[in-house]
């Protein structure tokens, strides 16, 4: 965007000597006066002229340098005040060596309507109006989810006021137990009111004593016989605790807390933001920054936090999967919304699980831009390039990859796994799995050979082809043993490729290793190709896992309730009751289980362990 004219009399270096030594803003322009990129700096003097020294260490802000026709400055009262304005010329100019986050939409809430018997509804815009507002919830999604679980729960309305104030009969979301018809009077408004009361009880984060409050009601309707009603708190119950396991909702503390990860590949990054509101955790959304070449995650971090904060308060707590290279941005934030954070890069308890968890949607949201943005074309013609195989199109069309991994659990149900990549995509109809058996337990070499030998032998008697590549997940150790089975059905062993995983099997950490002694391969966090195998591998691993549980649990016997030590009629009837069922017993965490009342902390790690 152009701003202005080039000055006639600009000259460089008496524009550097005399920068004040003051905060401020400045912008760098080229010679046809657009903005290349906007800057804020405690000291003008200091941070604009480290751009003209002899040495620049990114080889991005070199290539913008060598642009610079002229340079503009605004001094501000404050470096809070700077920063401000920088975002504020950043958002508008859109500079051209700025990290961007195009972000323009706002947040939305779920809404209490202010009526005697309140309305649900999804909300987006100025809270400055009556009724009650929880968020802000990262996307529209996570909103109507929350509201789907009040319905099924609490059944609030959710209607339109036109609708509500001419009802004659109730309608279809009280005939499937969605609204318990207030308009009708099917309710009573102090009965409504106290669900209304229940459901913000929820959000708010006291789930637990939400499911007590219910819990007594249920039983003192039994004991007066009002069995009816005592069937609809039942029922609450069941749906609650049902969405406490399924969403990991419930909380041991009343939390505000963002969670951010940050995560690069394939030439692209993605900054996921995860937000937890009164200890529920709401959702993420994902952020596809563009202008990130030759940055480091911590500045892409630095620029989220900077642009997203700048007109959002900051939570009491932010937890982060890097460290910010330059602290001092969340002391401006605090100096300017006159709100403090606790920044938090190594978390411990439920605080490492959201972050994970955050860690992980970054990673899927990532490989869905990619898959989008990257044809599966593309990808194939980049991993046949790093292997030294043909590139013309028909060839790899057809080019054939078949990936092997081994699971099991200490030894038990062992099985191996066969995906198939062709056609620049997966074959699920063409995968296999083998159940591994005459090995010592837990010898995954052992397995990789059975399996290796029982898919390859029919390819030894000319019964089915050779694939292109085969993919050993298991690195050095894996490889031999595919390796030597190669060796003994006299088959070539240049399409073996071995995957060693890098730390936590995260993408971008893995080395390839072949068996005909071409040396190591490390594609790196930007490789096209390895996003493929990446994908390949994993999916190999998927399906041997989902394989193995389905194998382990048909060979074993799940203890009963019944049989577990200090479990009697009572608690037995209490578990039940509380989590619908056996099954919903055996999917409770130790939490939810000590939760019950009568049940101790280790009686229900007894519990837990003995369901397993």
């Amino acid at each position: 965007m152009s701003i202005t004219n080039k000055p006639s009399n600009f000259d460089l270096n008496t524009f550097l000597r005399q920068l004040p030594r003051l905060p401020g803003v400045y912008r760098h322009l080229n010679a046809e006066g657009e903005v290349l990129y906007v800057g804020k700096a405690r000291d003008l003097k200091r941070r604009v002229s480290s751009y003209f020294q002899k040495s620049v260490n990114s080889p991005r802000i070199a290539q913008m340098v060598k642009q610079i026709a002229w340079v503009e400055t605004t001094v501000t009262r404050s470096e809070a005040e700077a920063l401000i304005l920088e975002n504020n010329l950043i958002k508008r100019l859109q500079p051209r060596y700025n990290i961007l986050f195009r972000d323009d939409k706002s947040y939305p809430y779920l809404r209490f309507s202010a009526h005697e018997a309140p309305r649900i509804s999804y909300f987006r815009g100025n809270t400055n109006q009556p009724g009650s507002f929880y968020g802000p919830y990262p996307n529209a999604w996570a909103v109507r989810e929350s509201i789907q679980i009040l319905q099924r729960v609490f059944r609030l309305r959710s209607c339109e006021d036109g609708v509500y104030a001419n009802r004659s009969r109730p309608c279809l979301l009280h005939q499937i137990r969605r609204c318990s018809a207030p308009c009708v009077d099917l309710i009573s408004i102090e009965d409504y009111q106290a669900d209304v009361k229940r459901a913000k009880q929820f959000l708010d984060g006291d789930a637990q004593g939400v499911l007590a409050q219910i819990e007594k009601k249920m039983m003192l309707a039994s004991e007066n016989l009002a069995f009816e009603q005592a069937a609809i708190f039942r029922d609450q119950m069941k749906a609650l605790a049902s969405i406490l396991q399924q969403q990991n909702m419930e909380s041991h503390g009343n939390e505000d807390v963002d969670i951010i990860a940050v995560i690069a590949a394939g030439g692209r990054v993605c900054v996921n933001l995860a937000m937890v509101r009164g200890g529920r955790h709401l959702g993420d959304r994902a952020f596809f920054p563009s202008q990130t070449q030759d940055m480091s995650l911590e500045q892409v971090l630095e620029a989220f936090i900077s642009q997203h904060y700048i007109e959002r308060p900051l939570p009491p707590v932010l937890v982060s999967s890097h460290a910010l290279t330059d602290t001092g941005v969340l002391a401006l934030l605090a100096e300017q919304s006159g709100m403090k954070t606790r920044f938090l890069t190594r978390p411990q308890g439920r605080h490492k699980s959201w972050l994970e968890q955050a860690q992980t949607n970054a990673e899927l949201a990532l490989a869905r831009v990619l898959n989008d943005s990257m044809s599966r074309a593309a990808r194939t013609e980049a991993l046949a390039q790093e292997l030294g195989l043909e590139t013309d199109a028909e060839y790899l069309e057809q080019l054939h990859i078949e990936g092997f991994d081994i699971s099991h659990t200490a030894g038990e149900a062992t099985q191996a796994s066969c995906v198939v990549y062709k056609n620049h995509t997966m074959q699920p109809s063409l995968y296999r799995r083998y159940n591994i058996a005459g090995i010592t337990e837990g010898d995954d070499y052992a397995a990789m050979r059975q399996v290796l030998r029982r898919r390859f032998e029919r390819v030894a008697e000319g019964l089915a082809a050779l694939p292109d590549i085969v993919l050993i997940d298991g690195g050095k150790g894996q490889l031999n043993i595919a390796k030597a089975v190669f060796a003994d059905l006299g088959l070539d062993q240049s399409v073996l490729v071995g995957v060693a995983k890098g730390e936590g099997r995260k993408v971008g950490l893995e080395t390839l290793f072949f068996a005909d002694e071409r040396p190591p391969v490390a594609l790196g966090i930007g490789s096209a190709a390895l996003m493929l195998v990446a994908e390949i591998r994993d999916e190999a691993h998927r399906f041997a896992i989902t394989g193995m549980r389905a194998k382990r649990a048909k060979t074993r016997n799940i203890s009963r309730l019944e049989d577990i030590d200090g479990v009697g009629p009572k608690r037995r009837q209490r578990l039940l009751m509380r989590f619908g069922g056996l099954a919903g017993v055996s999917d409770a965490s130790i939490d939810d289980l000590a939760s019950v009342e009568g049940i101790s902390r280790a009686l229900a790690e007894r519990i837990y362990f003995a369901l397993r």
